[in-house]
């Protein structure tokens, strides 16, 4: 009765509220997870910094080997979406989790090139369709004009996995090494892998796939949030798997994304290595001050996050983030010789690219509906992160022919530039809010 009188008397009071219980039922979750599935996907950058000695990779070998995760996932991406739009993001997502973490763990048994391609491949296969899966779900509960701020939060999780697990892979690797006969990164692989499966078990348990199956809601609760998503789906035309494959707004998508994930992965997976270039050679130092950019990336995330939801206009909040990141990107090569310089062009170069993405999905999510969203989403983002096989290999590529990460990140700067072109040829009244 509280409830009924409250949404008669404070309507949006009464609404507002009702986001908040949602948001603290779901977010914390969703972002833990992601935290553990983003660490699981680059850890390989800090364990590069002991395995490739141990085990006589070369950076090339290094370069394929992370980028080969992401043809598993380009594979498997868009089936994997439809599926989960079938059967429900509770048991679908907790399926991806527990495979991902076992075969995460695996990874310490790499001996050989082979295994290292063959493993690196299955764990794109496993995690395929959970992050579009995620972003899926969030369409089923929040409208456009929230759902910038929730992507966004979810979107942090990229971040905090590099403040928190900076600092823990090296203090893994440092502390570890050697215990039982295994190497740092060995032990790195496994404790860092683990949580997966136990986090999967607890999204099986706790998730609800639609708002009609959350009990945690009252009855009013619930018809305001299902009348605001159908408010919302009436005014998109709903469009089949096939012709959303086709459609050239759709293709144009992908692009942008492609331009800024190339940065992103570009980024995470050499970070260590270029900290390391700079003259810190502990693995707990990389780790501790690969947190930096990462932790101010959040901040910038959700300030820009928030910014875009309340005015409702996207495509600037996406540009400007964008190009900021490939002149952040270009100063760190340019001030590579002076370390708190670089560092601190090197955070403007990741906040950049971190704002991007969450803001980059409130595009394509203003005018995908339905099954055609799941299938859309999905192939937005397996194209998209093709460019997490193409960018890592090429910095690696770039090293061994220059001898140094230069040339790999002035090329990331390049592709964030593109993105940014892309994302202004966007018609501003397709999603703009």
């Amino acid at each position: 009765m509280q409830a009924t009188a409250t949404a008669v008397t404070d309507p949006h009071a009464f609404e507002e509220a009702t986001y908040r219980k949602v948001a603290w039922r779901l977010m914390p979750l969703l972002l833990i997870c992601y935290v553990i599935a983003y660490l699981d996907r680059v850890n390989v950058g800090f364990a590069k910094l002991q395995m490739m000695g141990e085990l006589g990779f070369s950076d090339v070998v290094y370069g394929l080997g992370a980028g080969i995760f992401f043809i598993g996932y380009f594979l498997f991406e868009v089936p994997s979406n439809i599926i989960l739009h079938k059967v429900g993001a509770r048991v679908w997502i907790g399926r991806i989790m527990i495979t991902w973490g076992l075969l995460s763990s695996a990874m310490m048994f790499v001996t050989t090139p082979t295994s290292f391609y063959v493993l690196r491949f299955l764990l794109g296969v496993a995690e395929a369709g959970f992050f579009p899966g995620i972003i899926l779900y969030l369409t089923y509960w929040y409208p456009a004009q929230r759902r910038g701020r929730m992507t966004a939060m979810f979107m942090t999780g990229i971040a905090l996995s590099g403040v928190i697990g900076g600092p823990l892979s090296g203090a893994i690797m440092k502390h570890a090494h050697g215990l039982n006969g295994w190497s740092g990164w060995q032990w790195m692989f496994l404790l860092e892998g683990l949580p997966a499966v136990a986090l999967g078990v607890v999204v099986i348990v706790m998730l609800k796939d639609r708002i009609a199956d959350a009990k945690w809601l009252n009855d009013d609760e619930r018809a305001l949030l299902v009348r605001n998503i159908a408010a919302e789906a009436a005014q998109k035309e709903e469009e089949s798997v096939l012709s959303v494959m086709g459609s050239g707004r759709v293709w144009l998508m992908a692009a942008i994304y492609f331009s800024f994930v190339m940065g992103l992965y570009g980024v995470s997976f050499w970070l260590p290595t270029i900290i390391k270039g700079m003259g810190y050679n502990d693995p707990l130092d990389v780790g501790l001050i690969s947190a930096i950019p990462y932790g101010v990336s959040v901040v910038v995330m959700l300030v820009v996050a928030k910014s875009a939801d309340r005015s409702g206009e996207r495509r600037w909040h996406v540009a400007i983030p964008g190009l900021l990141g490939a002149v952040g990107l270009a100063l760190s090569v340019i001030f590579a010789k002076d370390p708190a310089l670089a560092i601190a062009a090197l955070t403007l170069g990741l906040a950049g690219i971190m704002t991007t993405l969450p803001l980059f999905w409130s595009l394509p999510t203003s005018f995908l509906a339905g099954a055609g969203a799941a299938a859309g989403i999905a192939l937005i983002n397996s194209l998209g992160n093709l460019s997490g096989f193409a960018s890592p290999y090429a910095v690696g590529w770039l090293k061994e022919a220059t001898g140094s990460t230069d040339a790999g990140v002035y090329l990331l700067a390049c592709g964030m530039v593109v993105g940014t072109l892309l994302t202004l040829s966007v018609p501003a009244r397709l999603v703009n809010k």
